[in-house]
Order: structure tokens, then sequence, then C-alpha cells
């Protein structure tokens, strides 16, 4: 007994000299008396309506899952509106430009407010206890981002009742969508509320990231972090370079229309042809954005319902990587028929046949982790193997319009349209529908009716079949997409008759599985089983506070490789098995080897997100309403939520280290690049300099397009300006330095508050001598689009000295 004494003794000093030690053994002594219930007590949730202040992503990513499902069924009735209408030839259900309204619509809600959310909200619900965190790291942003994304799109989806909704499709090409062709504020309320709705997604993309690199279980290193987790991963950084230039469109089409700043006018110096290229490079890769993460499910439901571990494993993450980075190359992919030169063309169509070998590669593991197995058909192996049938046919169709004579055939045809609705409905739809199959009973202890399944599975798949494959014919026969009817000697009629048939068949197989959620939901709740018997983390026992221990992971599959982990955890044998500070808490481990770093003490349940969520969305859309007053009013609301909630994070526990299992203390927080808020701001700052670059882009595309540049009219500034501005800049920049060291070294409140005020002074007046240069030069935005550009970047530049004074 003296020697495990002395032992524990020893593994504590090393862990205070160094906090990435880590025992070979879980803590072996019996728990204190009372500690579960200290526990249970941080971690309890609201009651009542009170429970939508919580902030727990489990909670949060049942209502993230909630709302998505409902914009999938609002934009599913809007599908079925357009079936009918294109049912038979002339019909006159529709006006042409209602018709535009619900397409637009259709497509909008589908991409923006189903698709994404969706990824990100089961992310948020499974990568706690799949990563054996007792919560991700910034459960506040989690729950901004939440509400962001529910405030905006049910204002957003509302404007389709007052005859307000866009009208320009969901890709908004203008100079359809300028004001001279649409006059209204239909495509404000795009502009303004996706804009918006995509800072949502990146702030959800943040917490992602630093969740998966830094809360991971000890033990848990990447070469044993789930696949699932491998998917998000590279989601998240796919969303953190994609996004930003869709935001930028949105903003710069929102000047032209506001301001008549000329981005996009070919008479005055822009090109339609900018918007494509800065929507594109967010659109194709949104595509697999929305596709990764369900290959990630899928990964891990295939070898759950074959018993057996997945085959080519390493091979699946690294062909998940080259996806991700091949498919910033083929945002042309979608502009082979403007005119491109022949170069860039080709370079596109071979990066589009390329990037069929990754995906193969994972089908082909699927394939071999079924072959090699036992599968069992489960409601979510069924939907698994719709997934193969369609997918697969989808990306042949892709390869097909990879190939460039054979894309300006079908380009803009219903062929495309199938093609895309097999690729997102097949490769993203159905695995999501595994997925909440095969995870239901996380979420009241009950699995959802097998016998529905099946009914629900042959629904869809016939009624899906039935819909989209007929469209290839349609397209081929020369039906072009967007159109609201159509003449009756095109022999189009038969086809379209069948796919609105099979859309109402394919919407009742949705119609009873969401029947089946709510019946189910509606049960009494009970402590979750694992009727699947599952390999990783999140099918431990546990409550509001995940499992009664953080694991000691030693597998990537350690419910079947660790036998009594299970046991062990919930008799709280393994780290960290209470609370130590009485706050909610988890571990911070190294990114690569899973190493123990530190405690960190997590936010508890506010309204504040939800406030700030409110104030930043009313600011958007009472703006895009021309409430300018009020837009104001709520935007300082917003960031008064946000500030108060910052504010109320920056306190310090008075103990410095924990105890957290095996006589093992670690520090309590972090400072500098050990600590999780720090890569937060990393990525954060990523996303602003990737705004920049597409800002950058802008101004550059269109001085290309001018035969001299500057153009006529306009005029550079006084390169001396440009010298001062610089300088005052770096000036700001070292003052920033010196305030960080200076509270670092913990000085008197003086001189950190003087280095902050001198940045802040710094850098606003760098802003100062940009812009007078500028106006004494003759700027002028609305003359033409080479001056716009230059106002855009400004304007950039004004905005980031009110942020650092308002940090400051």
């Amino acid at each position: 007994m003296q020697a495990g004494m002395d032992t524990r003794r020893s593994l504590a000093l090393d862990a205070k000299r160094s906090p990435h030690a880590r025992p070979a053994l879980p803590n072996p002594l019996p728990r204190p008396p009372g500690e579960l219930t200290r526990l249970e007590a941080a971690w309890k949730p609201p009651r009542g309506w009170r429970k939508l202040a919580s902030v727990n992503n489990f909670h949060v990513g049942l209502l993230y899952i909630g709302t998505a499902l409902l914009f999938l069924l609002l934009a599913g009735v809007l599908g079925l509106v357009m079936r009918t209408q294109l049912a038979v030839p002339e019909n006159t259900l529709l006006s042409e430009r209602l018709y535009n309204q619900v397409f637009t619509m259709h497509g909008t809600v589908m991409m923006f407010l189903f698709a994404v959310p969706i990824i990100e909200a089961i992310g948020v619900f499974l990568l706690p206890g799949m990563l054996g965190a007792r919560d991700l790291p910034f459960p506040r942003l989690s729950a901004y981002a939440y509400w962001a994304y529910a405030f905006g799109a049910t204002v957003f989806f509302a404007t389709l009742f007052f005859d307000a909704a866009p009208d320009g499709g969901w890709f908004m090409y203008p100079p359809l969508t300028g004001k001279v062709y649409s006059p209204g504020i239909g495509a404000d309320f795009w502009l303004l509320g996706i804009g918006f709705i995509e800072i949502s997604a990146i702030a959800g993309a943040i917490e992602l990231i630093v969740g998966i690199l830094f809360t991971r279980a000890p033990g848990m290193t990447l070469a044993r972090m789930p696949v699932y987790a491998w998917a998000m991963l590279v989601t998240g950084f796919m969303i953190v370079f994609a996004f930003p230039a869709v935001i930028v469109a949105t903003a710069l089409l929102e000047l032209e229309r506001a301001f008549d700043w000329p981005f996009f006018v070919a008479g005055r110096g822009g090109d339609p042809l900018l918007w494509q290229h800065l929507f594109w490079f967010f659109g194709h890769p949104d595509v697999y954005i929305i596709f990764l993460p369900a290959a990630g499910l899928v990964s891990m439901m295939l070898p759950v319902v074959a018993r057996r571990r997945l085959a080519g494993r390493a091979w699946i993450v690294a062909a998940f990587v080259a996806v991700g980075a091949l498919s910033f190359a083929l945002w042309l992919h979608h502009m082979f028929s403007v005119g491109l030169g022949w170069l860039s063309l080709a370079v596109v169509s071979a990066a589009s046949i390329l990037i069929a070998i990754p995906t193969a590669v994972q089908v082909f593991a699927w394939i071999a982790t079924v072959w090699q197995g036992r599968l069992r058909i489960t409601p979510a192996a069924l939907f698994l193997l719709g997934f193969f049938a369609l997918f697969v046919l989808g990306g042949l169709t892709g390869v097909m319009l990879a190939v460039l004579p054979f894309d300006w055939l079908a380009h803009d045809s219903y062929f495309v349209v199938a093609h895309l609705h097999y690729v997102l409905i097949g490769g993203t739809l159905f695995p999501v529908i595994a997925a909440l199959y095969h995870w239901f009973p996380l979420v009241n202890g009950h699995a959802l009716d097998p016998g529905q399944a099946r009914r629900v599975f042959a629904l869809m798949i016939v009624g899906f079949t039935i819909t989209f494959l007929p469209m290839h014919v349609t397209g081929l026969l020369g039906m072009p997409r967007r159109v609201a009817t159509y003449a009756p000697d095109l022999g189009w009629d038969g086809w379209n008759l069948a796919s609105t048939l099979g859309a109402y068949v394919l919407a009742a197989g949705i119609a009873l599985l969401l029947f089946d959620v709510v019946r189910t939901l509606r049960r009494p709740a009970r402590a979750h089983a694992d009727p699947w018997r599952g390999a990783t983390l999140e099918w431990l026992p546990g409550g509001a506070y995940g499992s009664r221990s953080i694991p000691d992971v030693r597998s990537g599959d350690p419910l079947w490789a660790q036998p009594g982990l299970a046991a062990e955890v919930a008799e709280g044998r393994h780290w960290l098995p209470g609370t130590i500070t009485g706050a909610r808490e988890t571990l911070v481990t190294s990114v690569r080897k899973a190493r123990l770093s530190h405690l960190i003490v997590l936010p508890g349940d506010s309204w504040l997100p939800i406030a700030a969520a409110a104030g930043t969305a009313g600011f958007f859309l009472l703006l895009t309403a021309g409430a300018g007053s009020a837009a104001f009013a709520a935007g300082a609301g917003g960031v008064a939520a946000a500030v108060t909630w910052l504010w109320q994070l920056d306190r310090s526990p008075a103990m410095t280290h924990a105890r957290i299992g095996a006589g093992v203390d670690v520090p309590i927080g972090a400072r500098g690049r050990a600590s999780h808020a720090w890569w937060g701001t990393v990525v954060l700052v990523l996303v602003d300099a990737i705004v920049f670059a597409s800002l950058l882009y802008a101004h550059v595309h269109v001085s290309m397009l001018a035969p001299v540049c500057p153009p006529p009219g306009a005029a550079l500034p006084d390169p001396r300006s440009d010298w001062i501005a610089a300088g005052l800049l770096a000036a700001g920049s070292a003052a920033i330095v010196m305030a960080g060291r200076a509270l670092e070294r913990r000085a008197g409140r003086a001189r950190p508050a003087a280095w902050i005020v001198l940045a802040t002074l710094a850098t606003a007046a760098s802003f100062g001598v940009a812009l007078h240069a500028h106006a004494l030069a003759g700027l002028s935005p609305r003359a033409q689009a080479w001056s716009a550009t230059v106002a855009a970047l400004l304007g950039t530049q004004g905005l980031h000295a009110l942020l650092v004074a308002l940090m400051g």
C-alpha cells in the first residue's frame, strides 16, 4: 500500500513538472461520498421554458437538429409545389413571379438552412460524447451560432408570406439580382440574411475545430480519433476557407444595391462573373462540406452494423483530406460555359475527374468493410445501402458533367438538377436519416420503430427514384432548369408527371419518418442503452455531464478493444470523476498524442447568447427592412450582450491545480499557446484574413478588366500617405504586443491600459490618414468598379479600427 501511495505521489510530482505526463492505469481508488451528486448539480440543465438558455452542447445540438429538420420539411413542401406546377404543360397554378420565388426559396432553404446546419448540428450533438469530453470548449459560442441561425432563418423564410421573398435563384447571379431587375427588398433579405447565417456557420466551425483538436479524452491520439471527428475537422477548416468568400460576395452585391457601387455592372468597369467566382469558390466546396460529414457518419455506422472494424481507416482519413483540398480547385466546374480560357477549363475538368479517386477510395473501403463482416439489416443499414446506390449513380453523372463537351450539352438542363439531387439527397439526406435511426437512443433512451423504418425506406427509395431518374431524360431532351411551365408538344409531359408522382411518394416517406420521431420523443425518457453494441465513446452510460469519468483511451474502437471500460467509467475509475471547482469542467489534451495538459472551467447556462444572437439578427434584418435606427439599436444590444458574456468569462478560479485521478495534478486553465481560446482566436483571424483576401481578389479582378489602371476618373493617393498609414498600423500592432506582455507580467492596470489606448489611437489614425488621402485623390465609389473595390477595402480597415477599439 505504501508503494502504491509513493507511485501516485511520484505521478503527481511528474504531472506538476510536465502536465503532459499520463499514468498507465486509471484511478483505482473509491470515490468520495457525494461526488456524483456535486457533478450532477453542476451540470443540471434548467427546466421548462428556461431550458432554452441551456448552453450544454447536448441540448443545443438537439435544438439545432430539430430546427434543421423543420426547414427540411418546409423546403420539401416548396418542392412539392414546384413539382405540382410542372406536372402538366401550361399549368397556371403559380404565376411565373411566384414560381421564381418558390424555387429560389426551395434551393436556398435546402442548401443554407438545412444541409449546412444539419451537419454542424449533428457534430455539436455527437462529438462531445464521441471524443470523451464533458462538453466542447466554447458552449456559449455553440448556443450563439444556433440562435443566430434560428432567428435569421425564421425571418428569412417568413418573407415568402409577405411577397418579399427573393426570386433570383439560390445562386443570385447579377445582373438579374441588381437593383434594375430586382427592385424590391427580396434580394436584400437573401443577401443580408444568408450572409449573417454564414457567420453563424463559421462560429460553429470554430467550436468544432478547437473542440476536436484539444478536448479529446487522454490517450485518444489523432490515429485513434473517430473517423467522424476527422471528417468534421476537415469540414470545419473547409468552412473557414470557403464561407468568407460568399460573405464578401453578398456584402459587395448589397453595397451595389444600397449605394450604387458598381462591382458587377459591366458598363462601369464591373463584372457579373466576379460574383460567380466568389460564389462558386464557396459553392463547390460546400457540396463536399455537406458530403464529408455524411461520409464520416457512414464510416462510423458501417462497422457497427457489419460487426467488423472499418477497412482502410487510414486511407479513408487521407481521402477526406484529399477531397477537402481538391474541392477548392473546382469552382470553375460551374462556369464551363461562361467563356473562360481553354487552359483553365482543361485544368478544372481534369481536377473534377481526379476528385473521383479519393471518393472511390472511401466507397471501396466501405464495401470491403461490409464484405469482410456480417451485415445486420438494422434501420440504419437500410439507409446506408440506399446511400451506396444513389451516391454512386450521382458520382457517375458527376464524372459525365466534368467532361467539357457533355457539360456544354447538359448545362442548365434538368440533367444537372437530377445529378445535384442524387448527390445531395442520396449522398447526404440518406446518411443523415441512417444516423437518426442509429443514434436516436441517445436522445431519450428509445429507438425509432424498426417496422416503421422499413416502410419509410421503401417509400423514400422508390419515391426518390421515380422523381429524379426521369429528370436525366428530360434534361437530355432539352428541358432547361428554372422554367415555370412548358409547351405540350416537347415530349416532356410523361416524364414530368412521373417526377411529380414520385415527389409525393418521397414526401410521404419523410412525413412518416417525422411522425415516428415525434411519437418516440413523447415517450418517457430513460437512461440510454446501446442497442447496436457500438464501438465508440458516445455509447458510454452517463447523464447531462456526459460520462461519469473521462475515459483513458487505448484504441480506435475503445468499447470493443477495452472490455469493462463502460463499467470502469461509470464507477468513476477514470479521469475527472467529479467536479473540482464545483462548476462545469473538462480536460484539455495535446493535439497529436492527446496527453494531459490542463483542466478548463466551462461557462454555465445563460440568456446572453440568445440576446447577442437576437441583437445581431435584428441589426441585419431591420437594416434590410429600412429601419436604420432600430437596426443600430438592436446591434448595440447584441454587442452589449456579447461584451457582458465575455466579461463574465474573465474570471479565474481560486485554485491553480486540480487532482483529476491516480494522484495526478494538472493546472486549471492556461495562457498563450497552451490555451484553447488562443487557438480559437487564431482560427478567427484566419477567417478574417480570407475575408480580406477575397476583397483583394475582387480588386485585382476588376483591375485586370480595365484597359488602363487606375481607370479614367480614378487616381492613386499620394504615396507618402501610404507609408504614414502603414507606420501607424505597425505602431498599433507593437502597442498591442506590449499590452499583452504587460498583462502576462501581471503589471499594474495603468501600463496595459495605456498601451491599449495607444494601439486604438494608432489604428484609428491610420484609417483616417488613408481615408483622407483617397478623398484628396478624388475617390468616387459610384463612378466605376475600381474605386468601389478600393472603398470596400478602406471600409474593411475602418471596421477593424472599430473592432480594435471595442476589444481594447
